[in-house]
């Protein structure tokens, strides 16, 4: 298994319904040294607001998430669902969890 850390959608209900077919397994975790960053992507119906994790320059930012249990084929589907918008990456957590992430691309 992987993991994947959410600050975001990806913490749904519905949209791992939508995007997964399940509900996805998870605990409270942290991101040192990354802040949220102000993002608009190009929808079906016009500009949305959503936010991405960006490096800071403060090592003392913290990103609040959840670190999800998925498998590879989980990392595929969520690839598609974050599109172009993002890369995914590893990180390691606060609690010392390498999991996968999804940044400014």
């Amino acid at each position: 298994m992987e993991q994947l850390f959410s600050y975001g959608t990806l913490q749904s209900k519905e949209i791992q319904i939508q995007v997964f077919n399940k509900l996805l397994s998870g605990t409270e975790d942290k991101l040192l040294g990354y802040k949220l960053k102000d993002f608009q992507i190009e929808e079906e119906f016009g500009m949305e607001d959503y936010f991405v994790a960006v490096p800071s320059e403060n090592a003392s930012d913290v990103i609040n998430g959840i670190a999800f249990s998925v498998t590879n084929e989980d990392l595929i589907k969520a690839d598609q669902f974050e599109s172009n918008s993002y890369k995914r990456i590893q990180i390691k957590l606060q609690s010392g969890l390498t999991a996968w992430i999804y940044i400014e691309s």
